[in-house]
């Protein structure tokens, strides 16, 4: 009787049937496609984030300048150029303009410089996945547009 219980207890099979994996391994499936979803999501969001506060810091420095020279830049170069203000020389309120987040220069930051003297200003950015302030990039105001936008203070 003992070697009829060994002899089972070999033979029996400790495993998983094919239909437990397949199970299994799909549920992990939905786990992982549930979690790349948030995470691409939270992505989006926080270069939205890093968006605003680079215009926000760019409006900074570009009050600075009007507060020194009277007047804004014509033109800025983002990723590689500097703030520097006109007609004082070499000063600098920013050392490097921000690029946009994901290095889009289809529709990255744009900056447009109008009014009868050059003193209204207007910076730009696409958002990814938050609502902006704008329609597009010449500032024309709509809620829920999808780009944010800034104008000078002055």
């Amino acid at each position: 009787m003992e070697d009829n219980k060994k002899k089972n207890y070999l033979t029996t099979n400790f495993g998983f049937t094919l239909f437990e994996l397949l199970v299994s391994i799909s549920i992990i499936g939905i786990l992982l496609s549930m979690g790349a979803v948030s995470f691409t999501t939270a992505q989006k969001k926080g270069r939205d984030s890093r968006r605003k506060g680079d215009i926000k810091a760019i409006q900074n420095g570009m009050e600075q300048c009007y507060a020194l020279a009277s007047t804004y830049p014509t033109t800025l170069t983002f990723g590689t150029g500097s703030l520097t203000c006109p007609d004082t020389g070499a000063t600098k309120t920013i050392a490097l303009l921000p690029q946009d987040p994901k290095n889009d220069t289809t529709n990255g930051y744009v900056y447009t410089l109008t009014g009868p003297t050059t003193s209204i200003y207007c910076i730009c950015a696409k958002m990814e996945s938050e609502e902006g302030n704008a329609s597009d990039t010449s500032c024309t105001w709509a809620e829920g547009g999808g780009y944010f936008c800034i104008q000078n203070l002055q």
